[in-house]
């Protein structure tokens, strides 16, 4: 089965719960996993003994989150900025053309432009990841997808309490986005969800089991939100973690098919990395060595698109979910987008002989780092 969605959509969201061999409430669509298929990666006793829970996705196509991200890219490009990047996600996609606003009512474009203007002047300039107030907004705007107005008109439970001139803004804005753009966007978005849920379920399990025993941590409990955008900032996906939350793009082509399965574990991967940072900071100090920048990141990238092209040669996934790709031939997903340049072209010869060691279970998670530091 895939995710489903109420024919009835007047509140303009669409919840889609993944749920790996978990039951969730029946106002919510459920996917439930095969049997996990547990695969000799990692033998007994270089194992850290880590219980995992069940990883359980809740999808969400939410029409706040939507607008917010559109409007950020409208701005973007408003200032002059790329519509996506080319590090540290690889090649970036072609540039998005300013939406036309040709034969608009006049009094659309005026609200509209206002709008954008009013991102351009602040928040598109600042980092969708990094920045601790964009954090909140996103995090705010995912809690009103239910809401048709964000200042508590129609109920308390509307009043988002964000900056006046925000809330503003947007329930300008939102009839015309409602009117124009949002019912093909939330349609890319829903069947980003039917094509990753079957990926999701058929394994999922196994590879959530697999991240948490690689970075000696155990895997969110609960539900972890994923909220699906048409855009997704300039690198197409982003997790923040207060609480986690994951934000990934239905219509970059980054994120399509078999590497929208990847990427979605990959932003879930952030999760557990702590040890990670920690272990390789840790080491690097140790040798008076500064800290290589992002060597954390790609370490990440490299993990799950590894264990993803292993899984894939053990067969836990078919040939009709991939659609005709031969698994044989996967190249990972910082492979295929060439993540591997720039900055980062040094990492994947040294992740290849100091790092995939330890995922093939031969050396300590503490001795590949001393190794990669030593070598870096």
């Amino acid at each position: 089965m895939i995710a489903s969605f109420p024919k009835n959509n007047r509140r303009n969201c669409a919840i889609a719960a993944l749920g790996l061999l978990v039951a969730l409430s029946s106002a919510e669509s459920s996917l439930q996993a095969a049997p996990a298929v547990r695969l000799p990666r990692f033998p007994a006793q270089q194992s850290a003994g880590v219980e995992s829970p069940l990883p359980v996705f809740e999808l969400h196509s939410g029409f706040w989150v939507n607008l917010h991200h559109f409007l950020y890219l409208q701005a973007r490009l408003l200032n002059g900025n790329s519509s996506s990047t080319g590090s540290p996600r690889g090649v970036a996609p072609p540039d998005e053309p300013p939406v036309s606003l040709i034969d608009f009512p006049a009094e659309e474009i005026k609200v509209w432009r206002a709008a954008v203007a009013f991102y351009a002047r602040d928040l598109a300039r600042r980092d969708l990841l990094v920045n601790g107030e964009m954090e909140m907004i996103n995090n705010r705007l995912a809690e009103m997808e239910n809401c048709t107005e964000l200042q508590g008109k129609t109920s308390a439970d509307c009043r988002s309490g964000l900056q006046a001139d925000l809330v503003e803004t947007l329930d300008r804005a939102a009839p015309i986005y409602r009117a124009h753009w949002w019912a093909e966007q939330d349609r890319t978005n829903r069947e980003w969800i039917a094509q990753v849920a079957p990926m999701v379920r058929q394994m999922g399990q196994t590879l959530s089991a697999q991240l948490s025993e690689v970075y000696q941590r155990p895997w969110p409990p609960g539900r972890l939100r994923v909220d699906v955008v048409w855009y997704g900032g300039p690198g197409g996906a982003y997790t923040t973690f207060n609480p986690v939350h994951v934000t990934i793009s239905s219509h970059d082509v980054r994120n399509q098919g078999i590497y929208g399965f990847e990427v979605l574990f990959h932003e879930s991967s952030h999760a557990l990395a702590s040890a990670v940072n920690e272990a390789i900071a840790s080491e690097f100090r140790n040798r008076d060595k500064p800290i290589p920048r992002d060597l954390w990141h790609a370490l990440l990238f490299y993990t799950t698109g590894e264990l993803v092209r292993r899984d894939l040669a053990y067969g836990t996934m078919t040939l009709s979910t991939l659609q005709g790709s031969d698994p044989s031939n996967y190249q990972p997903y910082a492979a295929r987008f060439g993540l591997y340049t720039g900055g980062w072209d040094r990492f994947r010869g040294m992740l290849d002989l100091y790092w995939r060691p330890y995922l093939d279970g031969r050396v300590s998670f503490d001795t590949a780092i001393a190794r990669l530091a030593a070598a870096l």
